[in-house]
């Protein structure tokens, strides 16, 4: 029986990963090592026990009693808290999600792969913040990355069979979020609300947010540049809304595969989890008689500052990635608390950045996390600063 671990299984990625083991055999078919969750202990105790986890462990101390007393008698070990999270992982599992949105990912991820597990990984930060460990780690400990951004599974499902040598370019794809058709002067005046109302995908606040600033997809092209190991300028972005073609890749004769499907991230989750089988996913077929066009569209850089910063981050490279993702989750912090204007976020984020350039060596490599986790502190006590000021104090 696999043994299995799910990080952040009551996000969006969690629950539809939750979803498939369900339907896939639950507990008759997987071993359930550990599940990990934030505030919503109502939820993480009912997936602990339908699976009949081991242990179940919620980042925030404060809702240990909670969790404690929903799984009281059930046999299921709780705990709480980061440090808790991290040992979690360190127990040893065949295949673990790593679903937990931002920076405080990496450690759990990091830890499942020095276990030699195969790693779902949804969590693009720890490849921006710290890519070149994160794939040295695999590939010391024999363990496996599996990518689950459906832009990178999409890539990596085009790739199989070919050289990477032969590909001529890689085109990542984006919704353009729920700002899209907006006039530019407009942006500025963007509500948290309206920035929230994504027209295809169904996500959690935070990657709808950076979906809408494409912070998301600025984070992707820099994942695309550590995993696959391409140039940055091989790496494309274009607009697409309908959402149906996740990513491309171009080789050098000329062709192009499109990886399609319905905009269902059971796909990229199911696929992680089956390979390398495909297994039947409850995931909507195409129609494409129906859908009767695709349509794309290039990106407005002023629109969207965010590419830019990204291509200055894969130029510099070294430590770079842990400061741009600190700042943006601080920033992206700000707006969520209505204290900072959309549009600032990207200013504070490249504030943050020349402020780091002029006062370390950014483009230093990692010699450990250590390096990684000090540099996203530092960061963050800048960028919390910059948008202190920015915001008017």
């Amino acid at each position: 029986m696999r043994r299995i671990s799910v990080f952040g299984a009551t996000g969006s990625v969690g629950e539809s990963t939750f979803d498939l083991l369900m339907r896939q055999g639950g507990p008759e078919a997987f071993h359930t090592i550990a599940l990990t969750g934030g505030q919503n202990t109502a939820r993480l105790a009912e997936m602990a026990i339908a699976l009949r986890a081991e242990i179940a462990v919620t980042a925030h101390d404060a809702c240990l009693p909670d969790l404690a007393d929903r799984l009281a008698g059930t046999g299921i070990a709780v705990a709480a808290g980061p440090q808790a999270i991290a040992e979690a992982a360190s127990r040893p599992a065949d295949w673990v999600m790593s679903g937990i949105v931002g920076a405080a990912g990496l450690v759990p991820g990091m830890r499942a792969l020095e276990q030699g597990a195969t790693l779902a990984l949804a969590n693009k930060e720890s490849l921006v913040t710290a890519g070149q460990l994160l794939m040295a780690t695999a590939a010391r400990h024999k363990a496996t990355i599996l990518p689950v951004d459906s832009e990178h599974s999409a890539i990596f499902q085009a790739l199989v069979g070919e050289d990477i040598s032969a590909v001529e370019r890689i085109i990542l794809t984006a919704s353009g979020g729920a700002l899209r058709d907006w006039p530019l002067d407009r942006l500025a005046h963007a509500t948290v609300e309206e920035a929230l109302a994504h027209p295809n995908w169904a996500m959690g606040r935070r990657i709808t947010i950076d979906s809408a600033s494409m912070f998301n997809k600025a984070l992707e092209v820099i994942e695309t540049r550590e995993f696959f190991g391409v140039d940055p300028d091989q790496i494309e972005v274009i607009l697409h809304p309908e959402s149906i073609i996740h990513s491309m890749v171009g080789f050098r004769d000329g062709a192009v595969m499109a990886h399609l499907g319905a905009p269902d991230m059971r796909h990229p989750i199911g696929y992680a989890l089956n390979w390398p089988a495909r297994a039947a996913l409850p995931v909507a077929r195409l129609d494409l008689a129906r859908l009767g066009k695709l349509t794309f569209r290039e990106l407005d850089p002023a629109r969207y500052p965010a590419l830019r910063l990204a291509r200055e981050v894969m130029a510099t490279r070294g430590l770079a990635g842990a400061a741009f993702n600190a700042a943006k989750e601080i920033a992206l912090d700000w707006f969520l608390e209505n204290r900072l204007g959309f549009m600032d976020m990207a200013a504070v984020v490249e504030d943050t950045l020349d402020r780091l350039v002029s006062e370390t060596c950014l483009a230093n490599a990692a010699s450990g996390l250590e390096d990684v986790l000090a540099m996203d502190q530092l960061a963050r006590r800048h960028a919390t600063e910059l948008a202190t000021g920015r915001a008017g104090g």
